[in-house]
């Protein structure tokens, strides 16, 4: 039996050059998209079209062919350089 995560995105949205979470406990998480070379490179539209995948735990960007992990970006670990 695998443990539920203790925290999961219940929201996911890009804001003036950051991508924002809201945790499943009412927290609010923003990270700069420079630290994300894919992220960085990409338009508004598609840094919008966010899917939270995976029961919360993670995010995936379909044009951008790029998924986070929830813990990740947590622990400081934002994909690619």
């Amino acid at each position: 039996m695998v443990a539920d995560l203790m925290f999961k995105a219940t929201k996911a949205w890009y804001e003036n050059g950051q991508i924002c979470l809201m945790l499943s406990d009412q927290k609010e998480i923003r990270f700069p998209v420079a630290l994300n070379r894919k992220l960085a490179e990409a338009t508004s539209q598609q840094l919008n079209n966010i899917t939270i995948i995976c029961d919360g735990t993670g995010l995936h960007w379909p044009e951008l062919d790029e998924d986070l992990s929830v813990t990740g970006i947590l622990e400081g670990r934002f994909g690619t350089d």
